[in-house]
């Protein structure tokens, strides 16, 4: 990039190895000088960060919008004017782009923030612009909830309205799950319940890069099982599956409403991961929209399946604006390993074989170490991705984790 470097703020709460990653790839970007808004102190930035940014302001709470107003304004006068803000974490999305707005910064403004992060909001404009999605209903009291309840019929899916990963997620299978809520936690003006039709299908993602208005890449990840069979079964060990040919009869529907759907919330330049529903007769229903990247793996996966740096591709356009046309050699697959009982991993089994058996299709692995605390995530305490041409390899490969691998975890005596 020739010219004046381009002045940007990156704004990461908590420097956790993917965002650290995220950070640390728009930091060493040339043509760009980058100052860090976080909840962590300098002292405590990783090496790489402490070599490449070129500023750091500490806040106390980075879902606050004066805080992070307050540290870009602090930036500019450190770097000069901040000519791009961004983050990576879905949360940030909505006071980062009221900071965008105060600030005349370019990039999603506050109203499309919150389409995007409000999901009652976001299926109500996707309905109204006729985008086939879940019926739902923002329930306020017991009340509401049992009227959309005797509405609609179970099972039914509870979710925060701005839940984001599928986190406090749950399936409702009948009037004694939703009596157990309502006695519970029951929902109220300050703090209501989203309620969804439960979608019957396959579910997948529609990753997708959008500048000015136009879907100009996308891909595609099969989910086995669905996230919420996961969430229920703890003891699942899952994975994700990108296939090489995503330009085939089965994922053309969702070619032509996922880019619709983005269109109705109003993303003009984003990186977007969208999951979605492949009805048991083959039309499609979104699920909801998250304008950032992917998680679980998925944007190492796209890199892997393009071969590219998949991080360094979404820190180019959010601060560039710059694509350059990606084309889908492999397949890539993951297998998320997670433990079977309690407490701390005690061993992880089958590694050795597997090794002998499609070690060369290992691309990247994070195996469970013995004395590790069980995770609270639904990723589990590891995992193991896999890459080959050929979509049928990967996904034996994916069927050959998922049998040979068995993390063992153990209370402590």
């Amino acid at each position: 990039m020739s010219g004046k470097p381009i002045t940007a703020a990156f704004v990461a709460p908590y420097l956790l190895e993917a965002t650290t990653r995220f950070v640390a790839t728009a930091a060493q970007l040339p043509g760009v000088r980058l100052g860090l808004v976080t909840c962590d102190p300098v002292d405590r930035l990783p090496p790489v960060l402490k070599e490449h940014v070129a500023a750091h302001w500490r806040i106390d709470d980075a879902l606050d919008a004066q805080q992070i107003l307050d540290a870009v304004r602090g930036l500019s006068g450190q770097l000069g004017r901040v000519e791009r803000l961004v983050a990576a974490l879905e949360e940030l999305q909505v006071p980062v782009g009221q900071v965008r707005e105060a600030l005349g910064i370019p990039g999603m403004d506050h109203e499309t923030a919150l389409n995007v992060r409000d999901k009652a909001r976001m299926k109500t404009v996707l309905r109204n612009a006729g985008i086939p999605c879940a019926r739902h209903r923002l329930v306020a009291s017991p009340e509401a909830a049992m009227d959309f309840a005797e509405e609609v019929g179970f099972p039914l899916v509870l979710k925060p309205p701005a839940g984001a990963g599928a986190r406090a997620t749950y399936r409702l299978d009948g009037p004694d799950d939703l009596r157990s809520w309502l006695a519970v936690d029951p929902p109220h003006g300050a703090a209501p319940g989203l309620l969804e039709e439960f979608l019957v299908g396959d579910e997948h993602s529609f990753d997708s890069i959008t500048l000015n208005g136009q879907t100009i890449f996308w891909s595609i990840s099969d989910y086995l099982p669905p996230p919420l069979t996961v969430l229920r079964n703890p003891w699942i060990q899952w994975s994700v599956l990108l296939p090489r040919e995503i330009d085939t009869p089965e994922y053309g529907e969702i070619g032509r409403v996922g880019p619709a759907a983005l269109r109705a919330l109003g993303v003009r330049d984003a990186l977007t991961h969208m999951e979605w529903f492949r009805r048991p007769d083959g039309s499609v229903a979104v699920s909801e929209v998250a304008a950032r990247p992917p998680g679980a793996q998925i944007t190492s996966m796209i890199g892997y399946a393009h071969g590219v740096d998949f991080y360094r591709v979404w820190t180019e356009l959010v601060l560039l604006d710059s694509f350059t046309p990606l084309r889908r050699d492999y397949a890539a697959g993951t297998v998320y390993l997670r433990g079977q009982g309690r407490g701390r991993v005690r061993a992880v089994h089958g590694i050795e074989q597997l090794q002998r058996e499609i070690g060369d299709l290992v691309v990247e692995s994070r195996l469970p170490q013995p004395g590790q605390p069980a995770s609270s995530s639904y990723e589990g305490e590891g995992f193991i991705i896999v890459r080959h041409p050929e979509t049928r390899v990967v996904r034996e490969a994916l069927a050959r984790i998922l049998s040979t691998v068995r993390v063992e975890l153990a209370e402590e005596q």
